[in-house]
């Protein structure tokens, strides 16, 4: 083979590597456009789509409070608000749960959540008490406000300034400022903000 055969294949050679990387990297960019949305959609029409399936709002997490007498006070939290329902908190849905105990005396509740509202690092839940051993707690509304601070979380309750767990008809997601501190170590409570229409 003479040299200017020689140069021509190899010409040729380098201009269809050059077109198969070319098509490679194509087919990649493609397919990964694919897998990231799941329908062939851009990347940014995906993370639309993705932000619009968004719950929108939630309170999960549990943690023990802090008191200097040892009380053993834990409170446990799954409450959603769907994306369908943004716009009425009071579609929310799931349980929380507390429990008091000093020296082995004192009791629990779950309660089905009713209203969830969300803002920043707060929350603020109620719903209505299923189950408890506490006399006369059953089918009361309580309400609980949790200040998701990391490690360091707060949370107030609606009974603070009441006597027992009253009032009697306390209105939907209402609860005191969230003053109590959680034990050093237990605070995992995690509040998914709220972001209505505005």
């Amino acid at each position: 083979m003479n040299r200017r055969t020689k140069t021509a294949v190899l010409g040729a050679a380098l201009l269809l590597t050059a077109a198969g990387a070319a098509a490679a990297a194509s087919g990649t960019e493609g397919s990964s456009k694919v897998s990231a949305s799941g329908t062939g959609r851009s990347p940014e029409a995906a993370a639309s789509a993705g932000q619009r399936a968004r719950e929108a709002a939630a309170l999960t997490g549990s943690a023990k409070l802090y008191r200097s007498g040892g009380d053993d006070i834990t409170f446990t939290f799954d409450a959603h608000l769907a994306a369908k329902h943004r716009t009425d908190p009071t579609k929310a849905t799931g349980t929380f749960e507390f429990s008091h105990y000093v020296g082995g005396e004192g009791g629990w509740a779950k309660v089905r959540v009713d209203c969830l509202v969300t803002g920043g690092e707060v929350a603020v839940v109620s719903g209505v008490v299923t189950g408890s051993d506490l006399p006369g707690v059953k089918g009361k509304r309580l309400g609980v406000t949790v200040h998701d601070r990391g490690r360091d979380d707060r949370l107030g309750y609606s009974w603070a300034t009441t006597e027992g767990m009253g009032p009697k008809n306390l209105p939907k997601c209402v609860s005191s400022a969230p003053f109590e501190k959680v034990e050093k170590g237990t605070g995992d409570f995690t509040v998914l903000p709220w972001n209505p229409p505005l």
